[in-house]
C-alpha cells in the first residue's frame, strides 16, 4: 500500500507512532495546507516520506500513491473522500464518516462502482478484545440491557465556554459530543447487534452543538443507553447485561481494554486478548490485508457497518435539533 496522508494533526501523530511497524504500507506523500508547512516539513523529514506538499490537488495527481488517508475535521470528509475517490485512489477516512448518511451514501455510491476500497478508521471494529465480545454473548443469556458511557472532560470545552470555538464543539465543522465519543459506544453497539428498530438522543446543547448527550437504541428484546459527554467526566462503564450474566468494559471503546466476565453461577474472569500494540494498530493491519488480498467483500460489508452507524447519528441528531450545515440541502 503506497499511502498519503491529508492532515498534520494530533491522530496522524499517533499514525506515525506506529507505522513503521507495518512494513507493507509505504509512505509516499503528505499534504496540508500552507499554514502547516513548518509540521509537515518537519514530518515528511522524520518519517521519511518521499515528499510533501501544500496542495491537495498535488497529492490526489501523485501517481505513486494509490491509498489516502483523511485525517482532516469532520466537515470536510466528505469533500476530501469524494475528490480522492474520483481520482482513483482508494481511501482511510478518519472516523466520524461523514456529517451526514446522504454524504455516506454517495461515497459508497462511488467506491463501489469504481472497485475502490473505502474504510472509515474505527480502532474497535478491529481489535481482538471486541472479537472476544463477540464470542462471549452466547454465555451472557438473553440481553437485557447495554449501557455504555464514554465521558471525558475536554480541555477544549474551557476554550468553547470563554468564546473560542474549535472544530470538536463547532456545528459548522459537524463537531459535538455525538461525532467524537459517542460515535465509538455507536460502533460497538451496532457491530454487536445490528441496527436498532428506533434512535432517540437527548443531548445537552450549547451554542448550536451537543457538548453531552445520551443515546437511547431500542432493539427488539433489549434496550441500550450510551452516553457521550465532552463537558464533564466520569468514571467510565461499558457493560453488556443478560439474564445470565454481565460483561463489563472500564475502559474507553475506542481500545477495550482489559474486561471482566461476571456470569451468575459465581464465574469471575479477566479477560484481555489485546496485543501490546497501539489502539490503531489493528485497523491498519486489517486495511493492509484486504488490499492485498483485494478482499473487497470484506470492505464493502465494513462499509454497510458503517452506513448503519452514520444512520443512526444522523437520525438521532435531527431528532434532536442538532443540525449541521451539510444537513441543509436534505432536510
Amino acid at each position: 500500500m503506497k499511502l498519503g496522508i491529508v492532515g498534520s494533526g494530533m491522530i496522524v501523530g499517533d499514525l506515525l507512532s506506529f507505522i513503521e511497524q507495518i512494513p507493507e504500507i509505504e509512505l509516499v506523500h503528505i499534504s496540508g495546507t500552507k499554514r502547516s508547512e513548518e509540521k509537515l516539513r518537519t514530518i515528511y523529514q522524520e518519517h521519511h516520506f518521499q515528499r510533501y506538499s501544500t496542495s491537495y490537488d498535488e497529492l490526489l495527481n501523485d501517481e505513486q500513491v494509490d491509498t489516502i488517508y483523511i485525517a482532516l475535521p469532520n466537515h470536510l470528509h466528505y469533500t476530501y473522500a469524494l475528490q480522492a475517490l474520483e481520482a482513483q485512489k482508494n481511501v482511510i477516512l478518519e472516523k466520524p464518516m461523514t456529517s451526514n448518511i446522504e454524504e455516506a451514501k454517495e461515497l459508497q455510491r462511488v467506491a463501489t462502482s469504481n472497485r475502490l476500497f473505502l474504510w472509515e478508521a474505527i480502532t474497535n471494529q478491529y481489535l481482538p478484545n471486541y472479537y472476544k465480545i463477540k464470542s462471549l454473548l452466547k454465555d451472557l443469556g438473553k440481553i437485557k440491557v447495554v449501557e455504555c458511557n464514554y465521558s471525558q472532560y475536554s480541555s477544549r470545552y474551557n476554550a468553547f465556554k470563554e468564546g473560542n470555538i474549535l472544530p470538536a464543539f463547532d456545528y459548522t465543522k459537524s463537531g459535538g459530543a455525538l461525532m467524537d465519543l459517542n460515535i465509538y459506544n455507536i460502533h460497538f453497539v451496532v457491530g454487536l447487534f445490528g441496527k436498532p428498530k428506533d434512535v432517540h438522543y437527548y443531548p445537552n446543547i450549547e451554542n448550536h452543538i451537543d457538548t453531552s448527550g445520551i443515546l437511547i437504541l431500542e432493539y427488539e428484546t433489549f434496550q441500550c443507553v450510551c452516553i457521550g459527554a465532552k463537558d464533564c467526566k466520569a468514571p467510565l462503564s461499558n457493560n453488556i447485561q443478560g439474564d445470565q450474566g454481565c460483561l463489563h468494559v472500564p475502559t474507553p471503546l475506542s481500545y477495550i481494554g482489559s474486561m471482566e466476565l461476571l456470569l451468575n453461577d459465581g464465574t469471575k474472569e479477566i479477560i484481555n486478548d489485546n496485543k501490546d500494540v497501539h489502539r490503531m494498530y489493528e485497523e491498519f493491519m486489517a486495511f493492509v490485508k484486504m488490499y492485498q488480498n483485494n478482499d473487497y467483500q470484506q470492505c464493502y460489508e465494513m462499509l454497510e457497518h458503517s452506513m448503519i452507524v452514520t444512520e443512526v447519528q444522523t437520525i438521532a441528531r435531527r431528532k434532536a435539533g442538532v443540525i449541521f450545515p451539510a444537513d441543509e440541502k436534505h432536510i
